[in-house]
């Protein structure tokens, strides 16, 4: 494990060479927050709730929100440039998992996103933010550890999608596709208490509801007892089958390879 945990640091320190992109991604991820508070801010249009969700709670979730896309890094043109280069065979021929390589590199750059990124982002958001605290110490560890399972099944995601580039010359479009529905559906950009019943009973049904929202519902209090067992499991389920589905791709992608030149 610690040969994978390297790949982690060497990836987070190759990223503080480029001392500008400090300042560029504390921007980028401040009008996030700037653009998405001022939006929510006019349709509350002054009002501290709306069908019992209060602008806190809004606020709240789009921050934690922001603070997992950061964290949730993924490098979703890896496999694809890998193939088209030919330098996927020298890969596959090191004593490494390849799939676990890609992970860990991910963890490192989205381990520096948190840190230089979102992290100054939170300091200056709360000076005029009214963001809710944590329910308790408790839902707090228990958010930590949805983090990282919620983490996990998005990057099974990606990874199934990164594996059609053993069948399709540019997966792109697939990733576009895909981001739009994690984004939506997960209640990264519209909470998931403002969504029909209907949608969301159908999203429970779905990875997407175990990525964002099961952390922020987690960090408020809003699951207890049972709840939280049952959505620990729902989690762990969707890593299980996500696995599956893509170690199927992996190893037929692997067995339709072909590498030219030399």
């Amino acid at each position: 494990m610690s040969t994978y945990l390297q790949f982690a640091v060497i990836k987070f320190r190759n990223k503080m060479a480029y001392r500008f992109d400090y300042l560029l991604g504390i921007l980028n991820t401040l009008l996030s927050f700037v653009v998405y508070w001022s939006i929510y801010k006019a349709l509350y249009g002054g009002a501290s709730e709306v069908d019992g969700v209060t602008f806190s709670m809004v606020t709240t979730n789009f921050i934690i929100s922001l603070g997992l896309s950061s964290a949730f890094y993924k490098n979703e043109m890896f496999l694809q440039d890998k193939i088209k280069q030919g330098t996927i065979a020298n890969e596959l021929l090191k004593p490494v998992n390849f799939k676990l390589r890609m992970l860990f590199e991910d963890v490192g750059e989205g381990a520096f996103n948190v840190a230089f990124n979102f992290l100054p982002t939170v300091v200056i958001a709360a000076f005029f933010a009214n963001l809710s605290a944590p329910s308790s110490v408790l839902n707090v560890l228990l958010c930590l550890v949805s983090v990282v399972l919620g983490y996990i099944v998005l990057w099974q995601i990606s990874f199934i999608v990164q594996s059609w580039s053993f069948w399709l010359f540019n997966v792109w479009g697939l990733i576009t596709i895909k981001n739009v529905f994690v984004n939506i559906l997960a209640g990264a950009y519209i909470p998931m208490w403002f969504m029909p019943d209907w949608l969301r009973n159908v999203i429970r049904f779905t990875p997407f509801a175990s990525i964002y929202f099961t952390p922020v519902q987690l960090y408020l209090g809003e699951l207890q007892g049972w709840d939280i067992l049952i959505n620990f499991a729902r989690q762990l389920l969707w890593i299980v089958i996500l696995y599956v589905i893509g170690e199927f791709c992996w190893r037929r992608g692997i067995k339709k390879l072909v590498v030219q030149g030399g």
